[in-house]
């Protein structure tokens, strides 16, 4: 029979649990009811089977992510492993690029996932599009430079109760943002609010109102003792999100975390890399940020995700796409029309403005990158007017951000 490329079925997905264990070391459990297995669809499954054994894994879940204040389905590429003793063989390409065609037919411009090796993923077209900046600040460190500490009232509420508060708060924090996953309950429940994170301890979340009552942030976190070698300040404080609508929210919420007298460490290892701490902190330094890799993106539909990103200026400009073997359907030229209530992209035989590859447009596209930035490093032609042009007509409102692992 050989190598077959189908969906598993639900008597089979056991078994894509277990591999999928073994793939990732038992990072989400080793057994056939694991993680894996109880999340994932037979549906999203594209699979490589070898006369009936399972040899490679694949799935696509679908979420809808934030381009620029738009709304846009995105598939969220996970569980992407192989048995050993199949390695090598170009099962994964197979299967990727089946799976791309599919993304597309349904109506997936884009495509993202946390890669487990850079090597594999840049291959298929995948740019790292966004970061994850971590902080480890002592307590008596969280100081403003102006004094300003907010006049927000923070408050502890429960989870039951707080689930509602939050979820509409962030709703509005991502509303203007690119990259950003909607969240329904389970993705919450996978990272924000995941009780296995919180085995070291239970899951606070605090609430910022301003003076009418409205929620304007808030802060998830847990407190661990003994987490840090100080002789009065032993405890950590681990921030899981930390959301603001507004400025003196922000300014508010780090004073609620700076309260806590017996911390002396406060660890946040998703802030985004557009986070203000640094504009506002009196000694930036002692944060000692590091940015590390986020998530990784690729266009599937370049003219269905053009249209249907949010822009801030009126503008036209004529993108050459070239040598992108995976979704030969992306190559050409395409002519795109920007507003600021909507866009339009269509296939054009005039010259290219500007010119580049699948891989440095998701750049361009998710603002991770500018126009000048990708042309500086040879990724990008076109002349300087042209550049100019796709600087202003790619910038976005916020930094690229996903903080949310699938």
């Amino acid at each position: 029979m050989g190598i077959e490329i189908r969906q598993a079925t639900p008597e089979e997905m056991a078994e894509f649990g277990i591999l999928g264990g073994y793939v990732y070391g038992g990072a989400f459990g080793d057994g056939p009811d694991n993680l894996i297995a109880r999340v994932t669809r037979p549906e999203w499954t594209l699979c490589a089977f070898d006369d009936g054994k399972l040899a490679t894994t694949f799935s696509t879940i679908p979420f809808t992510m934030r381009a620029n204040g738009m709304a846009m389905p995105l598939a969220g590429v996970s569980t992407v492993g192989t048995q050993p003793e199949y390695r090598r063989q170009g099962l994964v390409r197979r299967i990727h690029t089946q799976a791309l065609e599919q993304m597309r037919d349904a109506g997936q411009p884009v495509a993202a996932l946390w890669a487990s090796q850079a090597a594999i993923y840049q291959r298929y077209g995948y740019a790292m599009s966004t970061v994850l900046r971590r902080y480890a600040v002592d307590t008596v460190d969280i100081r403003f430079h102006d004094g300003d500490e907010g006049s927000g009232r923070v408050e502890r509420i429960g989870l039951d109760a707080g689930y509602d508060v939050i979820k509409a708060i962030y709703i509005e924090f991502i509303a203007e943002g690119i990259c950003y996953l909607h969240r329904a309950k389970d993705l919450w429940l996978n990272n924000v609010l995941d009780p296995e994170d919180g085995k070291d301890g239970p899951i606070w979340v605090a609430v910022c109102r301003d003076a009418d009552g409205r929620g304007t942030g808030y802060v998830v976190y847990t407190l661990r003792a003994d987490k840090v070698d100080h002789p009065a300040r032993g405890q950590e404080l681990v921030v899981r999100e930390l959301v603001w609508l507004d400025q003196d929210a922000y300014r508010s919420l780090w004073s609620f975390i700076a309260s806590h007298d017996l911390v002396g460490r406060v660890s946040w290892g998703s802030a985004p890399a557009d986070d203000p701490a640094f504009e506002f902190f009196q000694e930036p330094r002692l944060l000692h940020a590091e940015d590390h890799e986020g998530a990784w993106y690729r266009i599937v539909d370049a003219p269905a995700a053009l249209a249907g990103r949010g822009y801030d200026v009126a503008a036209e400009i004529a993108i050459g796409i070239e040598n992108d073997p995976l979704t030969p359907w992306n190559n050409g030229a395409w002519r795109l029309e920007t507003a600021t209530d909507g866009a339009h992209a269509r296939a054009t035989h005039q010259t290219p403005d500007i010119r580049l590859g699948i891989k440095a447009l998701v750049s361009l596209f998710t603002g991770f990158r500018s126009a000048t930035e990708l042309a500086n490093w040879g990724l990008l032609g076109g002349n300087r007017d042209a550049v100019i042009r796709a600087d202003a007509i790619f910038r976005t409102r916020h930094a690229p951000h996903c903080p949310d692992h699938f």
